[in-house]
C-alpha cells in the first residue's frame, strides 16, 4: 500500500511541476499589449491559460498533500 501511495504521490509532483511550467510558460508569451491593455476588454486567452495551469497546479498540490496525510497517518 505505500509502495502505491508513494507513485501516486510522485506522479502528482510532476503534476504540479508540469503545470507550474506551463503557467510561467504562458506568463513569459504574455506580450506588452496584453500589459496595455485595459480592464474593460476582459481577460486575454494567454491570461486565461495562465489561470488554467495555475488552478491545475493548485489542485496536483491539494491531492499530493492528501496522499501524503493519508501516508502519514498509515505508518502510524
Amino acid at each position: 500500500m505505500t509502495i502505491f501511495l508513494t507513485l501516486i504521490l510522485l506522479a502528482l509532483m510532476a503534476g504540479a511541476v508540469y503545470s507550474l511550467v506551463k503557467g510561467i510558460i504562458a506568463f513569459m508569451q504574455s506580450t506588452k499589449d496584453d500589459l496595455n491593455r485595459g480592464e474593460a476588454a476582459g481577460p486575454s486567452p494567454n491570461q486565461l491559460r495562465q489561470n488554467k495551469a495555475m488552478m491545475q497546479r493548485i489542485l496536483f498540490q491539494g491531492a499530493a498533500i492528501m496522499v501524503v496525510a493519508i501516508l502519514l497517518f498509515a505508518n502510524r
